[in-house]
């Protein structure tokens, strides 16, 4: 039978939006057969649920009774990544603009933090082998994975990135958003966004996915997180 080289052990995945990291993430559990866990995700599901109640996010009391009581589940296989909310699809929903606005403020509610980062640090003890993506995943969430990555890009990269990505046309908009979650992000009280002390920082301005990824697999293969394991197929990458 085929053997190929399997993820073993965690691989944090940080940065701020429009570095790639969600791509080069997704990407990496495939090609390692590992699972994969976008945190961000769970994070916009909460604030979409937050919305759909008629709660303002900058009340953190409600939103904290709020998202106590919704049932977000989050799927792990890379090739198809799920994201359900009171056992609804709303993969798409969670992208839209409203939640983009929302998710910062919510995600900022140290109580809602500890409850997600609950749920996040299950999935990942249940994996033999998983890629996480976050904001907060190598100094939070998993402190003690083995190899932490910090993407960087410029803030004009960034936003380019973003605005093609969501097929807006108002480039200066975007970067505008991408500036202000940033600022939101870095200076919340709760798990701000921030490189681990040991965590290796991959600046992709200038890099294309394909060219990341190379330095992911480069970087996973030095830190010795490669098994030999017999292929897998169709089932490589599930849960």
């Amino acid at each position: 039978m085929l053997q190929v080289d399997a993820l073993r052990g965690v691989v944090a995945l940080d940065g701020p939006s429009g570095t790639g990291k969600s791509t080069v993430a997704r990407r990496l559990a495939a090609d390692l057969g590992a699972r994969y866990l976008d945190t961000g995700a769970m994070y916009r599901a909460a604030a979409l649920g937050v919305l759909r109640a008629g709660v303002d996010p900058a009340d953190a009391g409600a939103v904290l009774a709020t998202v106590e009581g919704l049932d977000i589940h989050i799927g792990t296989d890379p090739g198809a990544p799920t994201v359900t909310l009171d056992g609804a699809d709303v993969a798409r929903a969670i992208r839209d603009a409203p939640v983009t606005s929302a998710v910062s403020p919510v995600s900022a509610v140290t109580e809602v933090r500890a409850l997600l980062v609950a749920q996040q640090r299950r999935i990942i003890d249940d994996a033999a082998g998983i890629v996480v993506e976050g904001r907060d995943i190598g100094t939070v969430v998993a402190p003690d994975a083995p190899l932490k990555v910090f993407l960087t890009a410029s803030p004009a990269q960034r936003a380019q990135r973003r605005a093609i990505q969501d097929g807006v046309q108002d480039l200066a908009g975007v970067r505008r958003s991408v500036e202000r979650r940033d600022r939101l992000d870095s200076t919340r009280t709760a798990s701000p966004l921030r490189p681990a002390a040991d965590a290796v920082e991959l600046d992709t301005t200038e890099l294309d996915a394909t060219e990341v990824l190379a330095a992911l697999h480069e970087l996973v293969a030095q830190r010795g997180l490669l098994v030999v394991a017999p292929g897998m197929s169709a089932q490589r990458g599930r849960p």
